[in-house]
């Protein structure tokens, strides 16, 4: 299994002389074929029945919304702690498995992968499973990063029980982008009243001026499916 999962992981994440404590994560977007959602979380289901995961490496499945000069529908992503070994135990045979019927049910329309620099963990996806991501090139990464946390302490309040998240894009970077934003929410209207919000403050707006000049890219949503850990 160990081997398995190795031959799509590697090709998405890459190792970084970083500390045991930073966060990879590798992107697969798919087209999933028409009526095989189900499907694909069953199948991993099977495959991942005996696998345990270690220091915090996690699987997600996610459904995109429609984008522009995008036909992907879902997202798989492996969070993968840099230089540990991220799971143990499984079968072979399930894996390959696995595999044989991967293929059946998707097509793999682009692959990225990059680090999380800074995180706060939500209450969970029975609370808030629909995530808004903004791609970004920062003119100045650290200073956008500083610029980042500040909004996230200052705001701790409006922001609890929220994933909000804040990394790079290493390798095959979509569109070009360096960085990302990540915030969750309950659906769109939980997002747009929580925009709603933060841009009616002054304080609010002269931190994001603070994170200095980065061109947006693009932004979309996708709601998580499946979590596994």
């Amino acid at each position: 299994m160990k081997k398995i999962f190795f031959l799509i992981s590697s090709s998405l994440i890459l190792t970084f002389s970083l500390s045991a404590q930073t966060m990879s994560f590798g992107v697969s977007e798919i087209v999933v074929k028409e009526g095989f959602e189900d499907d694909l979380i069953k199948a991993h289901d099977v495959a991942l029945e005996s696998v345990k995961f270690l220091h915090g490496a996690q699987i997600i499945i996610e459904r995109l919304n429609k984008q522009k000069n995008n036909e992907a529908t879902h997202r798989i992503i492996w969070l993968i702690p840099l230089g540990e070994e991220w799971f143990e135990g499984g079968n072979e045979d399930k894996g390959q498995a696995f595999w044989a019927k991967y293929g059946n049910m998707v097509e793999t329309t682009n692959q990225y992968s990059g680090r999380i620099l800074s995180w706060q963990e939500g209450d969970g996806l029975e609370e808030n499973r629909d995530i808004h991501i903004w791609d970004y090139v920062p003119e100045n990464p650290q200073q956008f990063k500083v610029g980042h946390d500040k909004i996230v302490k200052k705001f701790k309040d409006d922001l609890n029980g929220r994933v909000v998240g804040f990394g790079t894009y290493d390798l095959h970077r979509p569109d070009n982008a360096t960085h990302w934003v990540a915030v969750s929410g309950k659906n769109h209207e939980d997002h747009m009243m929580l925009y709603d919000k933060l841009q009616g403050n002054s304080e609010f707006t002269k931190l994001i001026a603070e994170r200095g000049n980065a061109r947006a890219v693009k932004d979309y949503t996708v709601e998580i499916l499946k979590v596994y850990q």
